[in-house]
């Protein structure tokens, strides 16, 4: 199963191409409509909204519903826990990423915090490399491809079902991402699924109150969400802000703040 992953990527790759394509700006004639084009890069809006629209269904019925039951039937230490894996997963990736942007003192410490929270930390389920002071960046290949090109343009906007927001830099990434990610031929097929829908729930938990916000205070929530990965990703491949980290506070919440 997992030998197929490469020929899928690669077979991503030329689709990706092809409709790079078949993406052409505005004429120079029409400057405000080029300067839009440039900023929103949204070439394919009208079919863009329409996922948008599906994948807010699903989410409706589907992934918030799951997000709320988990933060009320699974207690916060344990839910500090399962992030503290998930993330710990990543970590082998983002060394590698880190690495091939010649960034070699975040590859260093990416790979140190994987050794130590996967020993010491009980398999990743206790961040101990931050509490000693050794910090760490998620970095995937989106990022890399970013570095390598010298510009955050990810190229035309894309919504991709299930999956949400991209752009097809990172969504030829998302595939290269999981070509790369050691863990995709470590685990069988019935632990990269569970690993999959832990993570979703988990990041969905996560947003439901930043998500609930940006609906309430956009009059698009279609241009609002696309604003925000757009800058996201500029922060992501800037390295902008710093890590961040989870803990559990014994009033009973689970806190995302600066790693220290």
């Amino acid at each position: 199963m997992t030998s197929r992953l490469p020929l899928r990527a690669a077979a991503a790759l030329g689709m990706l191409a092809l409709l790079a394509a078949c993406t052409t700006p505005p004429p120079a004639s029409d400057p405000e409509a080029r300067a839009e084009y440039f900023e929103t890069n949204d070439p394919w809006e009208p079919t863009n909204r329409v996922l948008f629209f599906v994948n807010d269904g699903i989410d409706t019925l589907l992934l918030r519903p799951a997000a709320e039951a988990y933060r009320i039937f699974v207690p916060p230490p344990i839910r500090a826990g399962i992030g503290n894996v998930i993330d710990n997963l990543l970590l082998p990736r983002s060394a590698l990423n880190s690495l091939m942007q010649g960034n070699t003192t975040l590859a260093g410490q990416n790979a140190a915090r994987f050794v130590i929270n996967s020993t010491l930390g009980v398999g990743g389920i206790i961040d101990l490399a931050s509490d000693m002071g050794i910090e760490g960046r998620f970095e995937d290949f989106g990022q890399t491809l970013a570095i390598w090109a010298g510009t955050t343009n990810g190229g035309p906007y894309l919504v991709l079902p299930v999956l949400g927001p991209s752009n097809l830099r990172d969504t030829f990434g998302r595939a290269m991402d999981m070509v790369t990610d050691p863990f995709t031929y470590i685990l069988s097929p019935d632990a990269r699924l569970v690993r999959t829908g832990v993570s979703v729930v988990d990041t969905r938990e996560q947003l439901i109150e930043p998500l609930d916000a940006l609906r309430a205070s956009s009059l698009d929530y279609y241009a609002a969400t696309r604003s925000a990965y757009i800058q996201q990703r500029e922060r992501d491949i800037r390295n902008e802000g710093r890590v961040q980290r989870r803990f559990f506070n014994w009033e009973g919440e689970i806190r995302v703040g600066p790693q220290r």
